[in-house]
């Protein structure tokens, strides 16, 4: 199979497409469809699906990203650029956002605060591709746009960065990698960058969305101090202690959170399981029979086992020893101080050797 179904391009390298094909139309007098951009990787060649000159000194451009094996929420996604000729104005390339693109409201992230949400390498790109062309005396001045952007933001991590209006336009290389965990970490560890850089203490580190809605419910507790991991929970705990983060709350469904207590640090179902043997041996150390034991062995899901656990009184047992587990396992490779907060899908408490913020 071609490795071309695994790669396609980035937010950052259609813009900067866009944008080449209008200055080029701007000086050439005629449509574009398709323009060689220079990324940090190779240079790329990219289909223009509109292009039109506006005026002697303005054109349009628009084009999207082609679906590749990746659930990424920007492709098909139109991105437009509008480039304008302007007198000579400090650079000589000037990039702002239009439509659809967010604007940065919190700090800690790359972009200062009150500007669009057009990441350092997007911006680069724009200039070094451009800044060539532009006349003697002249400036470009580009406005990127995404008409779809504040509707496709609200399946990002955006709201909870503090980038409202729109998307950002992101990317490293030029070019997106199917199935990306390193994008998705950079994306999800801004949100600790954030916390921190808006002093915000007494953090709160769930799985997800879920977790987030429970803590919300059950806590003292806003949503700038909630960090989600997703399932790489030791990669944000690690990227936690770089940033001298040392004690936080640890608050989510026993059926994520069991995982860490078996040493297992990326949750995700198809790397590791292991729910129902760490359960079995807590329940063991807990006092449980072996008839209990196997019927935890044949229960299909964590809920299920915790009703088996009720009917004999050994529940908030157990998920005490659960509790203790992840503390000790999260000391010992991070040499981080949590309090562990287990819940069931109702956001009920099941461990009581907690602090916190109940």
């Amino acid at each position: 199979m071609s490795n071309e179904n695994y790669t396609g391009v980035t937010t950052g390298t259609i813009a900067t497409a866009c944008s080449l094909a209008a200055i080029d139309a701007i000086l050439d007098s005629q449509d574009i469809v398709c323009v060689r951009v220079k990324t940090p990787k190779k240079e790329l060649d990219i289909l223009i699906d509109d292009c039109r000159k506006l005026s002697s000194n303005s054109a349009i451009a628009v084009a999207h990203k082609n679906p590749y094996n990746d659930p990424d929420v920007t492709v098909n996604l139109d991105i437009i650029a509008n480039v304008e000729l302007i007198d000579f104005s400090e650079k000589k390339v000037i990039i702002t956002g239009g439509e659809g693109v967010g604007i940065i409201t919190k700090p800690g992230l790359q972009i200062p605060v009150g500007d669009y949400a057009i990441n350092p390498v997007p911006r680069k790109m724009i200039v070094k591709n451009l800044e060539d062309k532009v006349p003697e005396g002249k400036s470009a001045k580009v406005t990127i746009s995404i008409p779809k952007g504040r509707e496709i933001a609200r399946k990002t991590m955006n709201p909870k960065l503090g980038i409202v209006d729109g998307i950002s336009v992101l990317g490293t290389t030029g070019i997106a990698r199917s199935m990306s965990s390193e994008a998705y970490k950079n994306s999800i560890v801004k949100q600790i960058d954030v916390a921190i850089a808006s002093n915000i203490d007494d953090l709160v580190f769930v799985p997800g969305n879920i977790g987030e809605k429970l803590a919300l419910k059950r806590l003292n507790v806003n949503k700038e101090q909630i960090i989600q991991t997703g399932n790489y929970v030791g990669f944000m705990f690690e990227e936690a202690k770089k940033r001298g983060i040392d004690k936080f709350t640890f608050f989510g469904h026993i059926g994520k959170l069991i995982k860490v207590a078996g040493g297992i640090f990326n949750t995700k179902h198809a790397v590791a399981d292991g729910r129902r043997e760490i359960m079995i041996t807590h329940a063991a150390i807990c006092g449980a029979e072996k008839e209990i034991l196997e019927q935890l062995y044949d229960s299909a899901t964590t809920d299920d086992m915790l009703d088996i656990l009720n009917e004999i009184n050994l529940q908030n047992d157990v998920a005490n020893s659960i509790a203790t587990a992840i503390k000790q396992r999260c000391n010992q490779r991070f040499e981080l101080e949590l309090d562990v907060i287990l819940v069931d899908m109702e956001g009920n408490y099941l461990n009581n050797n907690m602090e916190g913020f109940l």
